[in-house]
């Protein structure tokens, strides 16, 4: 495993259906992949399944693994990672002035623990979440992203997880997972202003496709992409070590944001 680097890199991870937790696929093969070239001193996850009002970050000793979903066979699974007060603290100290609240309850969810579990299988690294506050428009979010920049040189993994498209309306259960034309074209389109580092538009994801509406209903799962794209730095290589959509409505596109060109090749969809 190697050694972390003075600047971490960045981390988007498409995480797809909480399934991923008990797979063995291209994707979780690609997660642990990840982990086994980026060895961080912490991690802060951004996971698109904590929706608050305000923001909020995990600050307790021991966060519990959360089952937010309804799959019952995969209860026997855990994520025992520490926390980490005191990066809870560091968090709210560079957000400022958005007030932090420090949160005692929610632990780590599905966006979170299941990545993590394929990534750092030994649950040995302490993790900290913050959460997305669902009342702030999209800037917002992508300055926050900007403020947690400093903790790229303090050994701290910053992990967004969600889904660029994400529409479980039409996520196909059974059978052949092709892709909707829509979920594709949306996909290649945040791809193209990644690698031309146009993030105004991807801010502004509203204008930036007409298939918006179906790849994003809900802007959950997209909106850690921004806190990702705002910690990067200009001089970042940016790689695409995972592609493809999932159950025809749900891109499974992961990100590197590294100033030591990335790591892993970029996996065209299958």
């Amino acid at each position: 495993m190697t050694e972390s680097p003075s600047q971490l890199p960045v981390l988007f991870i498409g995480h797809g259906t909480p399934l991923n937790a008990i797979s063995d696929n291209r994707f979780t093969q690609g997660w642990a992949a990840i982990g086994n070239a980026i060895r961080p001193r912490q991690i802060l996850s951004i996971s698109g399944h904590w929706f608050t009002r305000g923001t909020r970050v995990t600050a307790m000793e021991h966060p519990r693994t959360i089952y937010d979903f309804g799959y019952r066979n995969l209860g026997h699974l855990s994520y025992p990672a520490p926390g980490s007060p005191a990066l809870a603290h560091r968090i709210g100290d560079l957000l400022r002035p958005t007030p932090v609240t420090s949160d005692f309850d929610w632990g780590l969810d599905h966006g979170t623990w299941s990545v993590l579990l394929k990534a750092y299988p030994n649950a040995d690294i302490p993790v900290v979440q913050l959460s997305i506050d669902g009342l702030q428009p999209p800037q917002f979010h992508f300055e926050l992203g900007r403020r947690l920049v400093p903790l790229r040189h303090e050994g701290v993994l910053i992990v967004a997880t969600g889904n660029i498209v994400h529409n479980l309306d039409f996520s196909i259960r059974s059978g052949p997972e092709i892709p909707y034309p829509w979920a594709e074209r949306f996909d290649a389109a945040v791809r193209d202003k990644l690698l031309t580092r146009d993030w105004q538009s991807l801010i502004d994801y509203d204008r930036l496709s007409p298939d918006w509406e179906l790849a994003v209903p809900t802007p959950d799962h997209y909106l850690p992409l921004l806190y990702a794209i705002g910690a990067s730095d200009p001089s970042d290589a940016i790689s695409f070590p995972l592609e493809g959509v999932a159950r025809g409505s749900m891109s499974m596109r992961s990100i590197i944001f590294s100033d030591t060109g990335g790591h892993g090749r970029t996996q065209e969809a299958a």
